[in-house]
């Protein structure tokens, strides 16, 4: 397909029931049918399922699978990649990742007609790109240090170009095949729905970090020590925990998403390995050239009990410290988004807003501007990568002394995964509250912002909060 051809697409639309007469679904998939339908296709390389779990926050309302794409965006070590799915070929190429994307994939659906037996104009994506940005993705962008490991062999970026995908409505119910490859429903679902179950999920061995409490307080009193030099305002520090594991990730994931019903939750399949993502919080979104991004900045756990939990909620509301870290990261984004924005558009319409999830309570801001007419979404996502609100300020020196800091390289962790349609509507998280999957290890990360008057042990102590929904979680399964 030439970049100027013009591409059809055939959009369907189905009621939940049609769906499972159609593929003789059990009766309980109704609640879920996304899911019950990405089972059959989750173990194959790049199926990718971005997920509401549930949630109607951040105004979470569609959920979109996209499987088998046509080309792959890849880049690691200072390389990157055009992977040509099919014929197995892979071509060099001197672009940087986002530029790469938007020239060799982008640009082949630049023009689409659309053929539907019902109203597409609400839908997101259709057809488009759509993957991940792992953090070190920003090594492509600015010259950083390479004192922290990096332990993996999953890329750093892989986007690939989807030409058929399926879209849940949760409002209305419906589902809507979007395929510009002449496929047919039955025959995406029934034709790949394995024959042999795979493994039950289970660790094979606890979970240990790369930092132990007494290192990780070490490193605060580093940071500090940059905070009082005038280096930082602020640093995202974080430890990773590991553990080995067997079997499904898929099933890891779905009790993750039950339990956690993040509306930014995700699942992506790749060749090298396999990340399940339960964040809360949106990195960039852009509708109809309107862009939104909302930071998350503080923290208080959840309790069983009302009258502790809500203290808890009212304690970070009146938190000083917490405001201000939020405020800071609210000045790093209105710059990052005002370098593609109209002038005069950016504005911060909520500021500290309480949003309270299974296992915390956040404090969120949100950040808007109208995108200048000769800016495309993926520059502004480039150009605004890594997310202010996991990396510190200013952001360069903050990520700077993460590498220094942090024993490991992120990879996926503060990344983004995120999509964007033929008629450039974007949307993207940052994936905190995220687990990566190879080589039969997990590897699940949390962290936190540190400014002059962070109090070490409670920082250490938040770290343990944002992921008591996810460790337990993954260590109770088949246990």
């Amino acid at each position: 397909m030439s970049h100027a051809d013009s591409i059809h697409v055939n959009v369907t639309r189905y009621t939940k029931n049609e769906i499972i007469d159609l593929l003789s679904l059990d009766r309980e998939a109704s609640g879920a049918i996304l899911n019950a339908l990405f089972s059959r296709i989750a173990s194959q390389p790049y199926s990718i399922l971005l997920d509401t779990s549930g949630s109607t926050k951040s105004e979470g309302r569609f959920n979109i699978m996209g499987f088998s794409p046509s080309a792959i965006i890849e880049a690691k070590d200072d390389n990157v990649w055009l992977v040509d799915v099919a014929l197995c070929k892979r071509t060099r190429l001197t672009q940087r990742p986002f530029e790469a994307v938007e020239q060799h994939l982008h640009a082949r659906v630049k023009l689409v007609e659309v053929n539907a037996n019902c109203e597409t104009e609400h839908l997101p994506f259709i057809v488009g790109i759509a993957g991940m940005a792992g953090y070190d993705t920003g090594r492509f962008y600015e010259t950083l240090p390479t004192i922290a490991k990096d332990d993996y062999i999953t890329p750093d970026f892989t986007v690939g170009l989807y030409t058929s995908s399926l879209i849940e409505d949760t409002q209305t119910g419906y589902v809507y095949f979007c395929t510009a490859d002449n496929l047919m429903l039955p025959n995406v679902f029934l034709n790949n729905d394995a024959g042999t179950k795979p493994l039950d999920f289970k660790l094979t061995s606890p979970f240990e970090s790369n930092l132990s409490k007494h290192d990780y307080e070490l490193c605060l009193e580093k940071i500090n020590a940059y905070l009082r030099a005038g280096d930082c305002y602020q640093v995202n520090m974080a430890q990773r925990f590991s553990a080995s594991f067997e079997g499904s990730m898929w099933q890891a994931y779905c009790h993750l998403r039950d339990q956690n019903q993040a509306p930014f939750s995700a699942f992506y399949n790749l060749p090298q390995g396999c990340i399940a993502s339960i964040s809360p919080e949106r990195f960039l979104k852009v509708r109809d050239g309107i862009v939104e991004t909302k930071p998350i900045k503080g923290t208080r756990p959840r309790f069983e009990d009302a009258e502790k939990d809500e203290a808890s909620a009212q304690s970070l509301l009146s938190a000083e410290k917490d405001r201000s870290e939020n405020l800071m990261i609210v000045d790093l984004l209105r710059n990052d988004i005002s370098k593609h924005c109209k002038a005069n558009t950016v504005n911060v319409p909520a500021l500290f807003a309480l949003e309270s999830y299974e296992a915390v309570h956040h404090l969120v801001s949100t950040v808007t501007g109208e995108l200048s007419e000769n800016a495309s979404p993926l520059e502004l996502l480039a150009s605004a990568f890594p997310g202010g609100s996991i990396t510190g300020a200013p952001k360069i020196r903050a990520m700077e002394v993460i590498d220094e800091l942090e024993p490991h390289r992120r990879n996926i962790y503060c990344g983004s995964i995120f999509y964007m349609g033929y008629r450039e509507d974007m949307d993207s998280s940052i994936c905190i509250r995220t687990v990566l999957a190879e080589k039969n290890q997990l590897h699940c990360w949390a962290g936190g912002g540190i400014v002059l008057d962070s109090v070490p042990s409670e920082e250490y102590q938040e770290t343990l909060d944002k992921v008591s929904k996810i460790l337990p979680v993954l260590a109770s399964i088949n246990r």
